[in-house]
């Protein structure tokens, strides 16, 4: 006689939050879901650090705006000594915004807008279990200085400072992340010369926060990085990122190739959605394409993959190993859509000689 079914373990979430309201609301989104247990929800880090060692939470959401310790001290702390998937929930704000960003480098691998921001409730009720799925799933590495990153070191082989790099007429660069993409996107963009092809990427991340991203980007890389705005000319030496909460496309008249911002249903229950952006860029019929998918949880940017192999564009998936969660990248190779599939030391290097 086999054995029964046997139920999977929940995923065990501690909410971290000074609001009492947000708590609460946080909470309910939790218990409605039957995969998830809500471990408990503490009001500041010295709270949450003893229901930590008591409970010992699968993932926890952390806020980042909170008396007697920050969010952002509580997150360093946490990784260097009790490494564990960190979502940040964050009111929409420009400071908030960056801090919320520069979370992700030191360790988060999800941000989440609060429900007062340009998230209602109903989309809290949403959102927030699919980024916890993605954040237990996710790899949370410890570096050899004690700190954590959802990365590993990079070993990018950047173009020597000031060599040239001749880019093609008609080339054009797609790039599609979500789980673990801001800090992926980074690497791979801070290998990249000043006159870089024209880069255009959509990465899952909410309305506000795209701004601080594209914004930390210029100031740290060789090329432009902008948030996009509709009808941004698409140039060599300018990446442009898609605006959280909207598909970003790219369109191509009489030669020239222009960012196309829109509203529009939600693709894989995302917006920017990868798959939105490749099949746009399928559309363009440029003579030299890259598309490349990193880390992320679910199928988005798979099918789209496909498509711009299956249109002559080269096109590159992140490895398993290097991937904060291998769930994107997974889904194109299964599909055959990858024809390299690369750590992300490589990517960059494999697409400067795609282009050639």
């Amino acid at each position: 006689m086999g054995r029964g079914h046997v139920t999977p373990r929940r995923i065990k979430v501690l909410v971290v939050d000074d609001s009492a309201v947000v708590r609460r609301l946080l909470s309910e989104a939790i218990r409605k879901e039957t995969d998830l247990e809500l471990a408990g929800a503490a009001p500041d880090p010295f709270v949450a650090r003893d229901m930590i060692l008591a409970m010992k939470p699968d993932v926890i959401t952390l806020d980042i705006e909170m008396p007697r310790m920050d969010g952002l001290t509580f997150l360093t702390k946490l990784m260097h000594y009790h490494p564990l998937p960190v979502i940040v929930v964050s009111s929409v704000g420009q400071s908030t915004c960056d801090i919320a960003i520069e979370a992700l480098r030191r360790g988060a691998v999800e941000v989440v807008a609060k429900p007062n921001g340009p998230y209602s409730v109903g989309d809290i009720g949403h959102t927030l279990p699919n980024k916890i799925r993605a954040a237990f799933g996710a790899r949370v590495r410890v570096l050899g200085n004690g700190a954590a990153a959802p990365l590993p070191p990079p070993a990018v082989s950047a173009p020597v400072s000031g060599a040239t790099v001749t880019v093609p007429a008609g080339s054009l660069v797609a790039i599609g992340a979500s789980t673990g993409g801001t800090q992926a996107i980074e690497e791979v963009l801070l290998a990249m010369p000043a006159q870089c092809p024209p880069i255009v990427i959509a990465q899952h991340i909410p309305a506000g926060f795209s701004a601080s991203f594209a914004a930390r980007l210029h100031s740290i890389c060789k090329m432009e990085v902008k948030e996009a705005c509709d009808g941004d000319l698409v140039a060599p030496g300018r990446a442009l990122v898609a605006p959280g909460n909207f598909h970003m496309m790219v369109a191509r008249r009489d030669g020239v190739c222009r960012a196309v911002v829109r509203d529009g249903p939600r693709v894989h229950y995302q917006r920017p959605a990868v798959d939105v952006l490749f099949q746009s860029v399928v559309e363009a019929k440029l003579p030299h394409t890259v598309g490349v998918l990193l880390t992320g949880m679910g199928s988005d940017g798979a099918q789209g993959l496909l498509k711009l192999r299956e249109s002559g564009a080269r096109t590159i998936a992140q490895d398993e190993a290097s991937s904060v969660v291998y769930g994107m990248p997974k889904a194109a190779v299964e599909l055959g859509a990858a024809q390299k599939v690369l750590p992300l030391g490589k990517v960059c290097d494999a697409i400067l000689a795609a282009l050639k």
